[in-house]
């Protein structure tokens, strides 16, 4: 019973939680980007330009952040870069497209900008590509 009001959690406890934070995010925001990418590839390129950038690099960009960056995300690899393109996106999405739109509307972008938000500044975590691929010491240290 008194671990369930502890105010500090396990390293162990953490990194499931960043796991399953990565995996969250990058899953949800794929099934928005996967359509979108196919869409892409079939050459239809006709998108809204809500920042004045052009409605193709609009899309394109769109397509990197919830495809691309979705993916990386999800593996964990070059997650806090990746979270960067997945902010800058779905900051547009809430405060610009959705912006006259009811809360309801807005709040699963607002929630994936808070969730991309959380990983930029947590990192990925143990169990990811990029905790694979570090091979500094402090890495392999327990909190």
């Amino acid at each position: 019973m008194n671990k369930l009001f502890a105010s500090t959690p396990s390293a162990s406890a953490v990194h499931v939680g960043l796991l399953l934070l990565r995996l969250t995010l990058g899953g949800l925001v794929l099934t928005h980007g996967f359509p979108k990418f196919t869409k892409l590839l079939s050459g239809d390129l006709g998108f809204m330009d809500p920042i004045g950038l052009g409605a193709e690099f609009s899309f394109i960009l769109v397509v990197i952040a919830e495809f691309l960056c979705a993916l990386l995300v999800l593996i964990g690899l070059g997650t806090r870069l990746a979270a960067i393109p997945l902010i800058i996106n779905f900051t547009v999405i809430f405060f610009i497209v959705h912006s006259a739109d009811e809360f309801g509307r807005k709040e699963l972008p607002l929630l994936f900008l808070l969730l991309s938000l959380i990983l930029l500044i947590t990192g990925s975590g143990r169990y990811s590509v990029d905790a694979a691929l570090d091979k500094s010491p402090t890495s392999r240290k327990a909190w």
